[in-house]
């Protein structure tokens, strides 16, 4: 027996399957932001630059990718690194001052139509930081301490 103003649960169900299974197929779970380092990250184009710094921006000038950046000069010219968002962040954060000679390891890119260079890692004062991993993914503040913890390095 049917009651007014009920409908059979399976003519719902399958609408709602069909437009759930829609969903996992065409968009993806581990979905990034186009614009993301990370996406165009390739370890495999590592390069190794050594400059004098120019300036350490905590927030990016207009046009810049999000984060901090270090403003480098070297001899090719100046080179603008993107830091990634935690680099300045917490305990084991990078610690520079301009006129400090670094060595930076990551790979060059062209982002929003400007050269940028996607820093992994940052050498000053004799000491490593570990900004990203080897898939260009920053590491946070949080990894940092654990790894500091377990005495790994990153």
């Amino acid at each position: 027996m049917t009651h007014p103003g009920f409908t059979n649960p399976t003519r719902l169900m399958a609408p709602l399957l069909v437009a759930l299974l829609f969903a996992i197929l065409v968009v993806p779970l581990n979905a990034e932001n186009p614009g993301s380092p990370s996406v165009y990250y390739d370890i495999s184009q590592e390069v190794t630059l050594s400059g004098t710094v120019s300036a350490v921006l905590v927030k990016p000038a207009p046009g810049m990718i999000m984060g901090p950046h270090l403003l480098l000069a070297t001899t090719s010219g100046q080179v603008d690194a993107s830091l990634g968002k935690w680099a300045l962040e917490g305990r084991g954060a990078l610690s520079v001052t301009p006129g400090q000679q670094v060595e930076l390891t990551g790979v060059m890119k062209t982002l929003n139509d400007k050269q940028v260079f996607v820093a992994r890692s940052v050498k000053a004062g004799g000491k490593l930081y570990t900004l990203r991993n080897e898939h260009g993914i920053p590491v946070s503040p949080q990894a940092r301490q654990r790894a500091a913890q377990k005495g790994e390095t990153l």
